[in-house]
């Protein structure tokens, strides 16, 4: 994902968890009570926006930097009425906006006067309308435009051209019409699906992918497997001229009939004359929802001298010595940063302090952020909001029983920094990012490399993490608990590695709902969780590798993406698997069978009745039988 920058947001957002709210500009204060008063429905949802209380650390969905407004991130908040752009224009430091899953309507918000603005977020509402082909003139900041999953009609505004920082727009799921323009950017996201788009998809936008403009009948050439039909100017013109179908048709009487006047005239005046075509092109871009943080960070050898010799004067054994908590001078009593894995070195609130940020995403859970420190060790911290359920002591020992885990499919955590609102948790980034990134986001080489020897590997490890899990913590409900394709890294060489796994002991009963667990038919048909919801879940990522397709199971609403669960039952009671299979492994015809064997242990998986579905040691089984 593109980065957006901060200098330095993380060390804001530590002393947003350990120090009291500082007073906050009343000016900025009532713009945001005026922009609550413009919505409907925002009394409950909103309802920690209240007079006399700093924004900031203290209203859901404000996010700050030094005490300065950066971003509102009202996502999943059942908002609708009119955007109050007047007042987000009194804030000056706002750079990032999310309304994602709401129910706002209408034309698209005047956030054209936002000129700073770097990442608008609108996916899943019911905006609708053209939008003004010089909306995105004067918006040169922006880096993100997410408007998937509304009504916007029309063509697609030339502006989005202008933005030499775009890096991901999302379009798809609207009524767009026209032809896609020529966008000069390289974007590491993006998406123009299910539209009514039309003509040729421009070279320089061929690299994303079939996946990237499906659902546009009238689109046509690569990647596409529909070929445009085409004729060439004469000489003395540039370019071709595609058509498809009954276009040609048109075209083709259209040019004998102006060549038969042609004649009659030539004839007529004695005098030859030249035919005159012309081309019109057109050419735009635009999208951002969960955010994402790039941190610098000085070597910690060189800060915190006090913590490295501490670490040398502990055994390696010793998880509850003192000497394992690498704490910050800066600020005085500040708490610490609890080091529970120091194969990668120890580091300590200084060290993030230092750092600028780059927001990774924001999540059901919490938001998360990555950390380069100077030393070459990158470092993601998730901010974890809903983690209040258990006491510090109970809570160091889970910390700490993580901290131990070594496994080659299982991403152990570093450190973690304890405040009972609020917890910090730190685990080693992943330059190669998430299953979910590689599989619908990446374009590029990564993408390329899924043939299906890396997807049986991924496959494989993701069953020996879960297998590992299930021992490990076979005592409790939901070993995993929020098994999805964002929750599984991908090291260099393309080994998962299972994230955000055994939590659901620490987390607050109101927010479990966020995980995916609770999301499967487990919890909306039978009021349950239990260990086979993980096994629905990982029947969900099998289908999700072995078809391509981003499962519409991962959206809360299920706007967006493909039924795999209903798509895959039909095909098979319907003897149509090969159906299935991605396109893009077809070419891997002698492992057909074997794909279709995974395709039937994930629909084994995915059984809707908890009590008939395959257990998880069974799964794994077959899983571990499959050779390429």
């Amino acid at each position: 994902m593109a980065a957006v920058r901060f200098f330095p947001i993380l060390s804001i957002l530590i002393l947003i968890l350990i120090l009291a709210p500082f007073a906050f500009a009343a000016s900025e204060t009532e713009s945001l009570l005026r922009l609550k008063q413009s919505f409907t429905n925002a009394d409950t949802s909103l309802s920690s926006w209240i007079p006399n209380v700093s924004p900031c650390g203290n209203w859901i969905g404000v996010v700050c930097f030094k005490n300065i407004i950066t971003g509102l991130h009202l996502s999943d908040l059942g908002l609708s009425g009119k955007i109050d752009i007047d007042a987000l224009m009194q804030i000056p430091g706002l750079r990032t906006i999310s309304f994602v899953n709401n129910s706002f309507s209408g034309p698209v918000p005047e956030f054209n006067k936002l000129g700073a603005i770097k990442a608008i977020y609108l996916t899943d509402n019911q905006f609708s309308g053209p939008i003004p082909l010089e909306f995105f003139a004067q918006l040169g900041s922006l880096k993100k435009v997410w408007f998937s999953n509304n009504k916007f009609s029309g063509n697609i505004p030339d502006s989005l051209n202008e933005l030499d920082l775009l890096k991901e727009l999302h379009l798809e799921n609207n009524e767009f019409s026209g032809k896609i323009p020529s966008l000069k950017q390289q974007f590491t996201s993006f998406s123009v699906t299910n539209n009514k788009l039309e003509g040729m998809i421009p070279e320089n936008l061929v690299s994303y992918g079939a996946n990237s403009f499906t659902g546009n009948e009238k689109l046509c050439g690569k990647p596409l497997d529909r070929a445009c039909e085409y004729y060439t100017l004469p000489a003395e013109e540039e370019g071709r001229v595609y058509l498809s179908g009954f276009g040609i048709k048109v075209i083709l009487i259209l040019v004998f009939a102006a060549i038969a006047a042609l004649v009659f005239l030539s004839m007529r005046n004695k005098k030859q004359s030249k035919h005159d075509f012309s081309i019109i092109s057109r050419s735009n871009s635009s999208i951002d929802g969960d955010q994402v943080v790039q941190v610098h960070v000085p070597s910690s050898k060189n800060s915190n001298s006090s913590e490295n010799k501490s670490k040398k004067g502990s055994s390696h054994g010793e998880h509850k010595s003192e000497t394992k908590r690498a704490s910050t001078t800066r600020g005085g009593s500040m708490g610490d940063l609890v080091m529970v894995n120091d194969e990668k070195g120890v580091f300590g609130l200084g060290d993030l302090m230092k750092a600028a940020a780059e927001v990774l995403g924001n999540g059901g859970l919490g938001s998360a952020y990555k950390a380069a420190m100077a030393n070459g060790l990158s470092v993601v911290v998730k901010r974890m909001r809903e983690m209040n359920k258990i006491g510090r002591d109970v809570f160091d020992a889970e910390m700490r029983q993580f901290g131990r885990i070594k496994h080659t499919n299982i991403l152990t955590p570093l450190a973690y920094h304890y405040r009972r609102e609020e917890k910090l948790f730190v685990t080693e980034y992943m330059p190669k990012g998430s299953l979910l990134y590689v599989l619908h986001g990446d374009r590029g080489t990564c993408h390329a490399d899924l043939n299906w020897p890396t997807r049986l590997k991924i496959v494989k490890g993701i069953a020996r993490g879960c297998g590992f899990l299930y021992n490990e913590f076979s005592n409790y409900e939901l070993p995993h608990g929020n098994l999805k394709s964002s929750n599984i890294m991908l090291s260099d060489d393309y080994e998962p590695l299972l994230s955000e796994y055994a939590f659901y002991p620490l987390i607050n009963p109101g927010a479990v709902q966020s995980m995916f667990a609770y999301k499967t038919t487990d919890y909306t048909e039978y009021q349950k969780v239990s260990q086979k919801t993980d096994v629905y879940c990982l029947g969900i990522i099998i289908l999700e590798i072995i078809t391509g397709k981003f499962p519409s199971q991962y959206h809360s609403n299920g706007k967006g993406g493909i039924d795999v669960v209903q798509w895959v039952f039909m095909a098979i009671s319907e003897r149509r698997e090969e159906e299935l299979i991605d396109p893009e492994l077809k070419n891997s015809t002698s492992s057909l069978n074997n794909m279709l064997q995974l395709l039937q242990i994930g629909a084994a998986c995915i059984e809707s009745n908890p009590e008939q579905r395959i257990t998880m040691k069974e799964a794994i089984r077959r899983i571990e039988e499959m050779q390429v």
